[in-house]
């Protein structure tokens, strides 16, 4: 058996720098604006240094195209065992006590979880209904740029103008005249928690395939903060790299009598050899997961969140539906007179990294959009609280309101005294974040 002392069993930084010092150099630099600011982004997190190792592993070498048990390539014991180890955590996680559940850990995304979902269950022609773009949904629910807007028609539901939650008497109407083949709920900016029961029971009116776009929320489910979609869903898909807090990736969750058709949707249909390295920190990510810290660390993401929302609220920029429940808010600036690229242009130069985001029936154009979304998966990661999140709101605030740049040396210090006091990938003696 190799020793973990030896020199070729995973990433050695000081060969990187000697052989390519240009990537090393981009590299650390990442790593000092991570350090170095506050990271808000709703769909980041970071990853801990071991599934940071399993990323980094030989596995990488490794082509296992195929399934346990049934591969295209010899040689493929370990990363058997690797991808056998990840669907047992999935299914502990994610499977209703007395039921079974089907796990494949190969989508390399989210987005391609999303298409083997189509591919499995649909044909090209047929109806999506899907939650509008510009209303909190995602790329592969139905725009036009996307497959999903292409090769599939998509009906779009809203939000109600009023409450900026989810129209489900809408849902139904339009379920009812369109007769979709699926249905898909889910979103990328939409702060609340979904009724997967009434989603369930509008599919089934129709006779639709109910898949559920977990991406941004299953990290949530697995620390057993909020209610699972997985009773209701047919196909649940997600992405690996948000609250999960594992590597960027893709995973589907299934019926267990859909299992070969979503396999089959995801090689050889969409893909070839899977990332085993990535299935393996996958696998990684799910047994953190499984500990009763991460449970703990799951609701301390959403009182952030809603700690966050309602301080953003006391600095005049009012949240989206009045507010959040799960790891992410979204933010009109509309009353300060900012956009939301404006916004992110402000923040960025003060060191806070977050994003904007259109808000339901917004007046300005995507690329200019009248919000922001800010996330606390990763600030939650370095074991901010509630009481931080006021003092991130303060210096967002102060840092939207700099329309003349005056402000930014004193926001960027005080961002960084804040990420020193609760650092990410800490130093050595450092009491707090994750180890370097």
């Amino acid at each position: 058996m190799t020793s973990v002392d030896s020199p070729f069993w995973g990433p050695d930084f000081r060969e990187l720098q000697s052989t390519d010092p240009q990537i090393a150099e981009v590299l650390l630099g990442e790593l000092d604006r991570l350090r170095g600011g506050l990271q808000l982004i709703a769909s980041e997190n970071f990853t801990s240094p071991a599934v940071l190792a399993a990323l980094g592993s030989t596995l990488s070498n490794k082509y296992a195209e195929g399934y346990p048990g049934r591969r295209y390539y010899g040689g493929c014991q370990q990363v058997d065992r690797a991808e056998e180890i990840g669907q047992e955590r999935a299914r502990q996680l994610f499977a209703q006590p007395g039921t079974d559940i089907h796990v494949n850990l190969q989508p390399h995304s989210g987005a391609s979880a999303n298409l083997a979902a189509y591919a499995a269950l649909l044909k090209p022609g047929d109806t999506v209904l899907a939650m509008s773009l510009p209303h909190g949904g995602h790329l592969t629910h139905g725009a036009k740029v996307s497959f999903s807007g292409t090769w599939f028609q998509p009906v779009p539901y809203t939000v109600r103008r009023d409450t900026e939650l989810i129209d489900y008497d809408e849902v139904r109407d339009l379920a009812l005249t369109h007769r979709p083949t699926m249905i898909i709920t889910g979103a990328t900016a939409y702060p609340r928690l979904i009724d997967f029961a009434r989603f369930r029971e509008i599919a089934d009116e129709v006779g639709a395939w109910l898949v559920v776009d977990a991406a941004h929320f299953i990290g949530l489910v697995a620390g057993q903060a909020i209610p699972s979609p997985v009773p209701y869903a047919d196909v649940v898909t997600f992405t690996t790299h948000k609250v999960l807090r594992g590597p960027r990736g893709g995973m589907i969750v299934c019926k267990p009598e859909l299992a070969k058709r979503i396999d089959k949707a995801v090689f050889p249909f969409l893909q070839g050899g899977p990332l085993m390295h990535a299935v393996a920190a996958k696998a990684v990510a799910l047994q953190e997961c499984l500990q009763p810290a991460y449970r703990d660390y799951a609701r301390q993401v959403i009182a952030n969140a809603q700690a966050l929302a309602e301080a953003l609220a006391a600095e005049g920029m009012r949240p989206v539906s009045g507010g959040t429940d799960t790891h992410l808010a979204l933010l009109d600036l509309r009353e300060l007179g900012v956009t939301g690229s404006q916004a992110e242009t402000r923040c960025d130069r003060a060191r806070i990294t977050l994003n904007k985001n259109a808000i339901p029936y917004d007046p300005q154009p995507p690329m200019t959009a009248s919000g922001i979304r800010v996330g606390t998966p990763a600030v939650t990661t370095q074991g901010m609280t509630e009481g931080d999140m006021k003092e991130v709101a303060s210096l967002i605030g102060r840092a939207v309101r700099d329309a003349d740049g005056s402000a930014t040396n004193d926001v960027g210090t005080a961002v960084g005294a804040l990420v020193a006091r609760h650092p990410a990938y800490a130093r050595p003696g450092q009491a707090t974040g994750l180890r370097a």
